[in-house]
């Protein structure tokens, strides 16, 4: 049998060789694991709902992902949607003197900026223009990793990207401005931390990848398909906790579908209306679906890119896109041919697109 060249790697050698304990999670983990050096990428994540009906997104990151081959050139990502229909994105460049990150913990500092925390508490302040975000995210769930936490590539597996949710699901307190206007609110947050050695453009197609909270149950689901040059290997990560508590993990237990797929015009891709991901368990099962109802964002990446760069990118016909949708999560459990349970949320998820849709 031809080995994959794609995995996670969860074996006890990759555990041992990464310095990685299989049952807990250290705080130097969501610490700086890369040396910023061309070549290598990393970022630091965070999201929430506010009660208010904003949704907010931000990311500290070392340098663009679309080009690892960068020295260090980090970037502030600030995006905010505002129950009104405002909607803001913002992308910051600063120089490389302005970043710097903690390797014992979370603690990274790009200018004035701050992505702190332990864990469990974590504080993050931001300003990109004429918003500014002040915010304390407290984690209830506790942090997980889909097994090391790295996705290897290649025959010898030296390519890597790795992942840590550290925190999947927390309690969020914000205070956020647009020029002057000042808001208050909380919400439900999630944290991760990302970084690697090869751009992912080279080695993934795509990707779905979500989260939700519907009754007792928070859910981190995402399906990447490796690029065509390994396989379009797929690699389902999957996490389910109740009430706080780990149901299940496994991505051997996973099946994904993808219903009411259509062909988006703004970017070409084929969309899935509804995503959904059923977690086997005994006699249990698990079904979570992900129901679009609008697009938050639907852009090519191509049309970010100015200058001599675009000229290039056409060449190469790239044709990377990202979409961000807003809809509804469904949580049901099964024993059997029971319906035991349903619960129904609001969501916010995204598909990453960097191969070309007729290579599937």
């Amino acid at each position: 049998m031809t080995p994959k060249q794609a995995v996670i790697a969860d074996s006890p050698a990759d555990y041992e060789r990464l310095g990685l304990s299989p049952t807990s999670i250290a705080p130097w983990e969501d610490g700086a694991r890369t040396d910023n050096s061309p070549g290598t990428y990393e970022w630091w994540y965070f999201d929430a709902h506010l009660d208010d009906g904003a949704k907010l997104v931000v990311a500290f990151m070392n340098k663009d992902i679309a080009e690892p081959q960068k020295p260090l050139s980090p970037l502030l990502r600030l995006d905010l949607d505002l129950l009104d229909g405002r909607h803001f994105e913002k992308l910051i460049r600063y120089p490389a003197s302005a970043w710097s990150a903690a390797k014992d913990h979370a603690d990274v500092h790009l200018g004035e900026n701050r992505f702190s925390g332990d864990l469990h508490n974590y504080r993050i302040t931001a300003t990109a223009e004429e918003i500014s975000v002040d915010i304390t995210l407290t984690g209830e769930v506790p942090p997980w990793r889909p097994a090391t936490g790295y996705l290897q590539f290649g025959s010898d597996r030296s390519l890597e990207f790795a992942w840590l949710p550290s925190v999947p699901q927390g309690t969020v307190a914000i205070t956020y401005s647009v020029n002057s206007e000042q808001h208050e609110a909380t919400g439900v947050g999630y944290h991760d931390h990302n970084w690697g050695n090869v751009g992912l453009m080279k080695v993934v197609h795509d990707w779905y990848w979500a989260r939700g909270q519907a009754g007792p149950y928070s859910v981190i689901a995402s399906y990447i398909t490796a690029s065509k040059r390994y396989g379009y290997e797929p690699l389902p990560i999957f996490m389910l906790a109740r009430e706080k508590v780990l149901v299940g993990d496994d991505p051997a237990k996973v099946t994904f579908e993808r219903e009411g797929v259509y062909t988006d015009t703004a970017t070409g891709k084929p969309v899935a209306t509804t995503t959904r991901y059923m977690y086997r368990d005994g006699e249990d099962r698990y079904v979570i679906s992900f129901t679009r109802r609008h697009d938050l964002s639907a852009v090519r990446m191509i049309d970010s890119i100015k200058g001599v760069k675009r000229v290039a990118a056409k060449v190469a016909h790239f044709d990377g896109a990202y979409l961000r949708f807003v809809g509804d999560i469904q949580v049901s459990r099964h024993r059997g041919a029971e319906l035991i349970e349903t619960y129904n949320d609001d969501a916010i998820w995204e598909l990453m697109y960097f191969g070309h849709a007729q290579e599937r």
